[in-house]
């Protein structure tokens, strides 16, 4: 695994926001979280921002609707047709704005993409057949990855980018009449991984429980996914994986339920997560040293005030982070 080199106690966020304006929500992602902001999406200003048809977009066959829904052409759906569209369609000009207002940067920022398997399971939903929706989804979202990569270098050539993939389809991958193998499964997404590692550090967001021991298996060199999500079922799986240099986004903000006006309650379970996964074995100052803190979920669900307590929420739980490597005599980086 490609070491990570990034500053301890940073926040960010997973990437939707409930803007109807993209210079607001880009500002928004810029002022609020100005050390690792995440690139927004907009799905409730247009549903063709949304995860699925963001990564569809361009698959031969396959017609995205305005309201964001799938009009497929089986027969016409094939893994060796070029991924067309670009990032200068509808679905992506979040991004581009985003792209356009960090010009220059050389600090780090975040970016988010549909998996493969999330992609080849709606492509499958809509009528593709299973073996044909996972081919066509792993080279549509190599392609997109490719593409976004290029647009980052232009943009921000001396930034380090994450790019993370975003799989809330894993969250079934090893469960019975799931319609892809165990195997097939990892292939996919570590073939999307490798794409992403050749430009970006590379990320993977899962926001449920899932089989953590075999995703890691997947080799991203960050893992995202829930507080009490169950990792700490698998200790001996986690202590490898930070051992080797990975680190954990910890989705540690709920978008689901009402939140207190302070963070001390996610602090406490935050901090309880990693007593539990220390005292079976993980090292304790490597579960700081390589912990990021974002929402559970993107927040596009929420008004624009109750996803602004939920990133301020975030940003105070990262400062925990950072007040408690300096207790342990950690280096914060830059």
């Amino acid at each position: 695994m490609r070491e990570v080199l990034l500053p301890i106690g940073l926040a960010s966020a997973v990437g939707s926001l409930p803007h109807a304006d993209v210079d607001e929500a880009v500002a928004f992602a810029l002022n609020r979280q100005p050390r690792l902001p995440a690139a927004p999406s907009l799905p409730a200003l247009s549903p063709v921002e949304g995860m699925i048809p963001q990564a569809a977009w361009g698959i031969a066959g396959v017609l995205v609707l305005p309201d964001g829904s799938l009009l497929v052409d089986e027969a016409a759906v094939d893994p060796e047709a070029p991924v067309g569209g670009g990032l200068d369609a509808e679905p992506f000009a979040s991004l581009r704005a985003f792209l356009v207002a960090i010009a220059g940067r050389v600090a780090p920022f975040k970016i988010q993409l549909t998996g493969p398997v999330t992609l080849g399971l709606a492509l499958h939903a809509v009528g593709v057949a299973a073996d044909r929706a996972f081919a066509v989804a792993g080279k549509a979202v190599v392609a997109r990855v490719r593409e976004v990569l290029g647009a980052v270098r232009q943009a921000a050539p001396g930034a380090t980018p994450l790019v993370f993939l975003d799989e809330p389809g894993l969250t079934a991958a090893l469960e019975p009449g799931f319609p892809l193998g165990v195997d097939d499964t990892l292939d996919l997404v570590s073939s999307a991984l490798a794409a992403v590692e050749g430009g970006a550090i590379a990320g993977l967001h899962c926001c449920g429980r899932a089989d953590w021991p075999v995703l890691l298996q997947a080799g991203p060199q960050m893992l995202s996914l829930p507080v009490d999500a169950g990792a700490t079922d698998h200790p001996g799986a986690f202590a490898d994986y930070l051992d080797h240099g990975g680190w954990l986004a910890w989705g540690a903000v709920p978008t689901d339920r009402p939140l207190g006006e302070t963070a001390e309650i996610l602090w406490r379970r935050l901090v309880a997560e990693w007593d539990a996964l220390a005292e079976a074995g993980c090292e304790a100052r490597r579960l700081v040293e390589h912990a990021l803190i974002t929402p559970t979920c993107g927040l596009v669900g929420l008004d624009v005030a109750q996803a602004a307590h939920v990133v301020d929420l975030t940003n105070d739980l990262a400062q925990r982070v950072e007040d408690r490597a300096l207790e342990l005599g950690l280096t914060l980086g830059a």
